[in-house]
């Protein structure tokens, strides 16, 4: 089982039962709570999600019908969607985070005839706009806590559904094997709704048959292991998060950990240490400024320490261990041992074996820091439409500044105008109750990523997305993300939007790294009260004017930031500048921060 390309041909949710049946007593899952680190084995997995599926049968959920999950990342989530799975239903996930129109908008548009809530909150979201969801029969909610008292016939608990199943199954044992038997790779397994980036969420229809297609990609191109073990918190709404926490580790066997809640993140991965991580480049950038504020606390030896095995170690950074010398081996152990273990342990990572980022650009000094402290950071391409991963660097074929190359069973191809197409059988089956979307997206086989890149001997250099390159008054294409990604390099700088459309040079807003520049602020003894007051101080902005100029020495002359303004607020979901995976709508921030823009453009000459 080892090898991708001789994973047998099954759903996932047969592919949970085969591995019940052939790992029942090895440990598959592992949730903590209250400290404490609960397993469940293959046995326990299938079984519990075998009554699930059959409690939500009991409440309606018919072959094909569709059922919503909005919740952090926890066994449930699992056990629910691999439980829909068995009796052949689709499940939708929504976003925790999303207020409740979005919400609304969602479930409304997915027809889901059952919700599972996670807590209050979440189902005061949904009975908030129950009048809205003319499907909708039943809420289900796993933690009950303030509920037990609503006046809601239609609200179940997640135990309450289990047992119903449990009483199913005891007085009709083979119907969870006859639904499963039955099920075939082409059925509906997912609908994961799209960023809505530039518009409304689209709802991607994501069959087996495309999980079965990407799960090769996804383990050989990563170089994934039955043995590995992974912690499961980015939202299992995002087709990434399923790739790590259901479709690699269904296939392969290994084992996923979820911890209390995103807030314990730092300290459940230094106590899971999983060999596998996946991180968006916002959790990246989280972690190298844990790091930097580390490094401001401690003392001058330890600090010149730091720097001394940062400059050691960069000119090897990008090569495998395969491809070092004898004295860039010694000269790497010796920064481990007297630095870079530390550092390791701190964010939790010491015995990762594949780190990847991907879902969004990032700056590639932010991989080249995590590269030379010993974290194996490897960049990967993919999309909702692509059910994942389909561009992953290689560990000996590292060209800095891409996203690699095709993994396996992925064709590759560039149109004339720069836009990567993409086939084989990981491309979606379509976009839910939108054909035209469809058809404008899938031609003559080849899915149309809507990404701008450059290949070079099958090596992909992600330019922009197509709708973002901005054209300036001199007529030159830029690429936004490149000089955003850029600039977010810095520690002290969270975020940044540029804007150059038809003008004479670049601009940009940019967001503060709070607790960094804090800090920074506490060390020079600045005073300051509020997000606000601190991106409004004079100092804050001579800070970030050298960080800027220091990206612009990275950038040509014709993309180089030539003012910026700070935001004196954090960009926010709630405000609709930025999606729930943290995606910069660009359309909405022009918008709202229009005379922000234009006065960066008054008075300024040729800048």
């Amino acid at each position: 089982m080892a090898d991708a390309s001789q994973l047998p041909d099954l759903s996932l949710p047969q592919m949970l039962r085969w591995n019940a049946r052939h790992r029942g007593d090895r440990v598959a899952l592992r949730q903590k709570d209250f400290g404490i680190w609960h397993p469940t084995t293959w046995a326990e997995y299938y079984q519990r999600a075998r009554h699930f599926g059959l409690g939500l049968r009991e409440l309606g959920l018919a072959p094909g019908g569709h059922f919503a999950i909005i919740s952090e990342n926890r066994i449930e989530w699992v056990i629910a969607q691999m439980g829909a799975g068995i009796v052949r239903g689709v499940t939708v996930g929504v976003y925790p985070t999303s207020p409740a129109p979005e919400v609304a908008y969602v479930l409304e548009h997915s027809d889901a005839q059952i919700v599972l809530c996670e807590d209050q909150e979440q189902a005061d979201k949904v009975l908030e706009v129950r009048d809205q969801l003319p499907a909708l029969r039943k809420l289900v909610v796993p933690e009950m806590k303030g509920l037990h008292n609503y006046d809601e016939p239609d609200l179940l608990s997640f135990d309450a559904v289990e047992r119903m199943g449990e009483a199913v199954d005891r007085e009709h044992p083979a119907l969870a094997e006859e639904l499963l038997d039955a099920q075939e790779l082409a059925d509906l397994a997912l609908m994961i709704y799209t960023s809505g980036s530039t518009g409304k969420p689209k709802g991607a229809m994501i069959s087996y048959r495309n999980i079965r297609a990407v799960a090769p990609s996804t383990i050989d191109g990563l170089g994934l292991r039955e043995s590995d073990s992974l912690l499961s918190y980015l939202p299992l709404c995002h087709v990434a998060e399923q790739a790590t926490t259901n479709f690699a580790p269904i296939y392969l066997g290994s084992l996923v950990n979820f911890g209390e809640s995103l807030r314990t993140v730092q300290e459940d991965l230094r106590e899971v240490a999983p060999t596998i991580f996946l991180g968006v480049p916002r959790i990246w950038e989280k972690l190298h400024s844990a790091i930097h504020i580390k490094m401001l606390e401690s003392g001058r030896l330890r600090r010149w320490l730091y720097h001394r095995a940062l400059a050691a170690c960069e000119p090897f950074c990008y090569r495998d261990w395969s491809q070092l010398g004898v004295g860039e081996r010694l000269r790497y152990l010796a920064s481990y041992l007297l630095v870079f273990r530390a550092l390791q342990n701190f964010i939790g990572l010491r015995r990762v074996r594949v780190a990847i980022t991907g879902a969004a650009p990032i700056a590639p000094d932010i991989i080249r820091f995590f590269r030379i402290i010993g974290i194996p950071l490897l960049e990967v391409y993919g999309q909702t439409e692509t059910t994942g991963v389909v561009t992953a660097q290689k560990p000996d074929r590292i060209r800095p500044g891409t996203i690699g190359e095709a993994t396996p069973g992925v064709q590759l191809n560039v149109a004339d105008d720069g836009e990567l197409l993409v086939a084989g059988g990981m491309v979606f089956e379509g976009y839910y109750k939108n054909p035209q979307a469809t058809e404008d997206t899938i031609r003559d086989g080849w899915l149309h990523t809507g990404d701008v890149v450059e290949m070079d001997d099958g090596i992909v250099r992600m330019v922009d997305r197509k709708k973002d390159i901005m054209i300036t008054a001199g007529g030159k294409n830029l690429s936004p993300s490149e000089i955003e990604n850029t600039v977010k390099a810095s520690p002290y700088i969270k975020e940044c939007v540029a804007t150059g459309e038809a003008r004479k040079y670049v601009t940009a807003l940019i967001q503060i790294d709070y607790d960094t520049v804090a800090k920074w602020a506490e060390e020079h003894g600045i005073a300051y009260t509020t997000f606000r007051s601190l991106a409004e101080n004079p100092d804050v902005d001579t800070l970030i004017d050298s960080e800027v100029q220091k990206a612009n020495e990275q950038l040509p002359r014709v993309a180089q930031v030539k003012r910026f303004a700070l935001l004196t607020k954090e960009l926010d979901h709630d405000d609709d500048e930025v999606t729930a995976t943290m995606k910069i709508r660009r359309g909405k921030i022009y918008e709202k921060y229009s005379d922000l823009i234009e006065s960066l453009y008054k008075d300024a000459g040729a800048a």
